[in-house]
């Protein structure tokens, strides 16, 4: 893919006038705010576009040079070179110059919901949020629990947590449906291997901007929380459940003592329902342009198979599979499928820009 020189001049020019601006001194709050996000997002396609024009200068240089017999030997050789590297810089910034998802540096809203196989979906989704968990410590991000509603052997029903960090929403937003699990549950005396779900929803969590809610569109409960087994938690109404009328979104959180700490996080939770609902509408309307992507999106897709007896981890979207459960299962290991995740759906994208 050959990036027209104009364009790359376009990304120098407005790089250098983001540049003087923040360092002229005279942004403030959120001028500044916005004005250093967007120095951080251009800066390494900027670097790379300049890198590729005096690659391209070189190139030119070392073609004039081939008329002059003495050295024309010299000039071969470091064409050989630079024309080898030239196609993969172009891809490079290819890449970096792809649409991005403007919900791909805001934080997650990361829910697991036990699926087909009863208590042994419930242990598998536990083990599926000890997995981002500890993928999310490698990566320097904060896990904090919204709503747990566990089981009595450990397991969960169902988990929802707030995942903040820089990238958090680029990075899991293909986890994304559901994940199977093949495996001897511990309560199997017969040694038999069976097959469980859990579904996962990464959900791109708004600022308060984004998704203006009107209260008097809201339906708030409150109840008596209580734990596994219907054993009460506390002996106060500090349960929460909001239900948003004109959707009939209804979200419920029970976890805190406290009924104000509740609301705030059933709030939140409400707030990226929303905005993802409003996506999801948007990118229907953008249907063909989503073809390209990895997957559909759909939450009812199955997307991967843990096997326990093989050791192995498959994802059918990429046809991709790791003899490396118990390393991803640990958290680490899951960056290799995540990377490749989003190796191809770049390439699917750039495949589609130059169709």
């Amino acid at each position: 893919m050959t990036i027209p020189t104009e364009r790359l001049d376009q990304i120098a020019h407005r790089f250098a006038e983001i540049e003087a601006r923040l360092a002229s001194g005279t942004l403030e709050g959120d001028e500044f705010v916005a004005a250093s996000r967007d120095y951080a997002e251009l800066e390494p396609v900027a670097r790379a576009a300049i890198e590729l024009r005096e690659m391209r200068g070189e190139i030119a240089g070392l073609t004039e040079m081939l008329a002059d017999p003495e050295m024309k030997a010299m000039a071969e050789e470091e064409l050989a070179e630079l024309r080898e590297s030239l196609p993969e810089k172009e891809r490079l910034i290819a890449i970096a110059m792809l649409p991005r998802d403007a919900a791909d540096s805001k934080p997650a809203m990361l829910e697991i919901r036990a699926g087909t196989g009863g208590d042994e979906a419930a242990l598998f989704a536990a083990d599926l949020y000890r997995m981002y968990e500890r993928f999310a410590a490698e990566q320097g991000w904060k896990v904090e629990p919204v709503s747990m509603n566990a089981n009595e052997i450990g397991g969960f029903k169902e988990v929802v947590a707030n995942v903040t960090g820089t990238g958090v929403f680029a990075k899991l937003k293909f986890e994304s449906g559901v994940h199977r699990v093949q495996r001897v549950p511990e309560t199997e005396s017969g040694g038999r291997i069976h097959t469980s779900a859990a579904t996962v929803a990464v959900l791109p969590e708004p600022d308060e901007v984004d998704v203006q809610i009107d209260p008097t569109e809201l339906k708030i409960d409150t109840y008596r929380a209580s734990g596994a087994g219907g054993q009460h938690v506390n002996t106060t109404d500090s349960a929460i459940r909001i239900t948003h009328l004109p959707t009939n979104t209804v979200v419920t959180c029970q976890d805190g003592r406290s009924q104000h700490k509740n609301k705030e996080k059933a709030m939140q939770v409400l707030r990226t329902r929303l905005y993802d609902a409003q996506r999801a509408a948007t990118q229907g309307a953008e249907a063909e342009a989503r073809k390209a992507m990895v997957g559909s999106g759909d939450r009812s897709e199955r997307i991967r198979t843990y096997n326990f007896p093989q050791g192995r981890v498959t994802d059918h979207r990429i046809g991709l599979t790791l003899h490396k459960l118990p390393e991803i299962l640990a958290g680490p290991g899951l960056a290799e499928l995540v990377d490749a995740l989003i190796a191809e759906d770049e390439a699917k994208r750039l495949a589609a820009l130059e169709s």
